[in-house]
């Protein structure tokens, strides 16, 4: 029997310089949200750069409100860890530059007004604030609906920075990346775990082989392998090149948005390029990638299909869809064009609507800034929540 099929997929920490730049981007957009008199008239695209010394917020954003960004940014980078001139960054002291304007008039126009001739109801009168295609995926190889990959990537990078956090590992830095490798069997269900690899940013003079090694597998990765999984420690890496002393900002700079595979699906599903954080809900970019995973992930739980991708793609200023797709890739149990003509009819996913049936106009940004914006729990995550599960099985008449 020939070698089973593999997938690789990784994480990072949020001591990593990318997602330390999009958990500021979204720290000012929570802080936007929870203070603004008018949160549904507030506009926020919000880029964060870091790197030695650094932080440089700029964007467009339209509110009534003040942030002091300065702030924003050095305790938030302070509180993931980064809070000391050893670690190599101190978000007490780095310089901050902000440089912010107002939003595009060009692009005002389009978002708050328009949404068809003669229409002024309210779900019509908010276009989308960005053309473009967003995918939505899920999965049922996992309870919460991802790929096993990406899922288990998170959940190591999570626990690793909650070793640190507690003082169990406590010669850990903030930066740190997880990558898994997943074995498959010939019907694609998870099998084993082929490779594990975790990277992570140590004090000086720590030894990977005699202290690192053992401690990760015992206390990050173990505890994260589900059951009926086959793991063998000896399949682990850990720091591959001996020595991660060097981390965060210090060592390598850090974009708002560069992660947009880490923050979905791992790569095993497609995506349309836009990244989320610092973005508000007017821009599809993020509302309808929420509102697309919140679709799959119905059809999945529905027991309709066991994978199913969804696409959605806008036009600007327009509120309706200008197309809805489904992929079930062969893994339907009923009919794929009745399952679309179900979403078509459960689901009303012009972005005024999505913002309202998805709650999003609230100070919930900043946790989704790091371990992956799909497959978590919580209050915040509602395009996790699949309350619609009957009534689409019932619109797609199974």
């Amino acid at each position: 029997m020939g070698r089973r099929p593999l997938f690789t997929s990784e994480s990072v920490t949020e001591g990593h310089p990318d997602k330390l730049a999009d958990q500021v981007s979204d720290a000012v957009l929570d802080q936007v949200l929870a203070t603004d008199p008018d949160p549904a008239a507030a506009r926020v695209a919000c880029e964060t750069l870091v790197t030695t010394g650094l932080v440089v917020v700029a964007g467009e954003i339209r509110t009534d409100t003040y942030v002091d960004m300065n702030q924003i940014a050095r305790s938030t980078i302070a509180g993931v860890g980064y809070d000391r001139a050893e670690a190599g960054f101190d978000g007490n002291t780095c310089g901050v530059l902000v440089a912010i304007d107002e939003q595009s008039p060009d692009i005002a126009q389009g978002v708050d007004r328009h949404g068809g001739p003669g229409t002024d109801d309210e779900l019509n009168a908010l276009g989308a604030g960005d053309q473009g295609m967003m995918f939505g995926y899920a999965s049922d190889e996992t309870e919460v609906g991802q790929p096993l990959p990406i899922h288990l990537a998170h959940r190591m990078a999570e626990r690793l920075a909650a070793v640190r956090h507690s003082g169990q590992v406590p010669y850990l830095r903030p930066d740190g990346k997880t990558q898994v490798t997943v074995e498959y069997d010939d019907h694609g269900r998870p099998r084993r775990l082929d490779r594990v690899l975790v990277s992570a940013q140590h004090k000086p003079e720590i030894d990977t082989d005699t202290l690192l090694r053992p401690d990760l597998i015992e206390h990050v990765i173990a505890p994260c392998v589900p059951e009926g999984i086959d793991f063998d420690e000896e399949r682990v890496l850990v720091n591959p090149t001996g020595r991660f002393e060097l981390g965060g900002p210090q060592a390598d700079t850090g974009l708002t948005g560069r992660k947009v595979v880490v923050d979905t699906y791992g790569g095993i599903a497609r995506h349309g390029g836009g990244a989320f954080s610092g973005k508000d809900p007017t821009k599809v970019d993020r509302s309808a990638t929420y509102a697309a995973r919140w679709v799959a992930k119905h059809v999945v739980d529905a027991g309709l299909a066991h994978k199913a991708e969804v696409q959605l793609a806008y036009a600007i200023g327009v509120a309706e869809p200008v197309s809805i797709s489904l992929d079930t890739f062969g893994t339907e149990e009923h009919d794929p064009e009745k399952i679309l003509a179900g979403i078509r009819e459960v689901f009303d996913l012009r972005p005024a609507a999505i913002i309202r049936d998805l709650d999003l106009r609230r100070p919930i940004y900043q946790a989704t800034a790091t371990y992956g914006h799909f497959g978590r729990e919580g209050d915040g995550f509602t395009w996790e929540h699949t309350g619609r599960v009957d009534g689409l099985r019932a619109a797609a008449g199974a």
